[in-house]
């Protein structure tokens, strides 16, 4: 619901669920014609605002750590009248920026009701390097076709494990990768080299060794017959509305360790780096005696005593892949 009222020739919008007036971009722009006793303040992005801004705005990124210490370089004035606007209907930049104001004793702080976006949709004039160029708000993942490679030496898997008195983790290379995109769905294989597992935790204490050769025994990994492990995506399932900070797809695929191959499916978060490159990160619990890693476990052993080890290995993945072809 909203509320109507005017005030010193401000028509505005009141939200009753927010104690923060809105205004109109007519008015907003008649306001701006008439005098310029108040401060109007862009609160996206330096980049953002630099390439789109309403006239006579100051940015004041609502993101930034220092978002008051620049609003009080403006105006320490805490009677000051204050118009903030943000993207759309969509985004709360200025919603959290009136808070942030709020919260610091400005008292007459108005929003532009639904940003740039209703702005531009009145057809007022907006300023910057390019105010006429299609306004991506860069929230939702858009993939192009093309076979990617990984980049193995940016690229990265922690393990974490586990027993009832600690913990152990740390890191595996990845030794090869290849991923692929048509029609927003992805097919890929990676080998890890099994070999390259290390331990962080126990980093200068003289079990690091220790554990590390545990690891790469044949009560683990059993590196010395099997090197390397494998994944290669069978299916994979983009989520309905692809957020760029949540989980945004659905792999499905065969996991081969130890000899073994087994179904493992997870969900990871994929985004695009400024080159092009996608950047995938996952995070998953992975039953290790599906593969044959029982040592420890009570799925198979009594009387274990200090040699318990819980089943479930946590995995951190990220995955760097540069564009190497398009793909028809």
């Amino acid at each position: 619901m909203v509320g109507l009222r005017i005030e010193n020739g401000w028509r505005r919008f009141v939200k009753i669920d927010h104690k923060f007036n809105t205004i109109s971009p007519e008015d907003l722009l008649r306001r701006i014609n008439v005098d310029s006793d108040f401060y109007l303040i862009d609160t996206l992005t330096r980049d953002h605002f630099e390439k789109v801004h309403l006239p006579h705005a100051k940015n004041v990124c609502v993101f930034e750590i220092t978002f008051m210490e620049q609003i009080q370089e403006i105006t320490q004035n805490r009677n000051a009248e204050i118009v903030l606007y943000g993207s759309s209907t969509k985004s709360s930049d200025a919603i959290k920026a009136a808070e942030k104001l709020d919260s610091e004793g400005y008292i007459q702080i108005s929003i532009l009701n639904g940003g740039i976006e209703s702005w531009r949709a009145a057809g007022f004039s907006l300023e910057g390097n390019a105010p006429h160029d299609p306004d991506d708000p860069g929230t939702t993942l858009i993939l192009e076709n093309g076979i990617y490679q990984v980049d193995t030496d940016q690229s990265l898997i922690e393990w974490i494990g586990r027993n009832p008195n600690a913990k152990h983790f740390g890191t595996v290379k990845i030794s090869h990768g290849d991923l692929a995109v048509k029609d927003s769905l992805l097919s890929g294989h990676f080998e890890v080299d099994l070999g390259s597992i290390e331990n962080i935790n126990l980093k200068g204490d003289e079990l690091q060794p220790v554990l590390i050769s545990h690891l790469k025994s044949d009560d683990f990994f059993f590196v010395k017959n099997f090197p390397k492990a494998s994944f290669t995506i069978e299916n994979s399932k983009p989520a309905k509305e692809p957020l760029v900070t949540s989980p945004n797809y659905e792999l499905t695929g065969i996991l081969s360790l130890r000899g073994i191959e087994a179904e493992q499916t997870f969900s990871t978060t994929i985004t695009k780096s400024e080159d092009g490159s996608l950047v995938a990160q996952a995070q998953f619990d992975m039953d290790r005696t599906r593969w044959g890693i029982i040592y420890g476990s009570a799925r198979f052993f009594e009387h274990l005593g200090m040699h318990l080890v819980f089943d479930m290995i946590n995995i951190q993945i990220k995955i760097i892949a540069h564009q190497v072809s398009e793909k028809e």
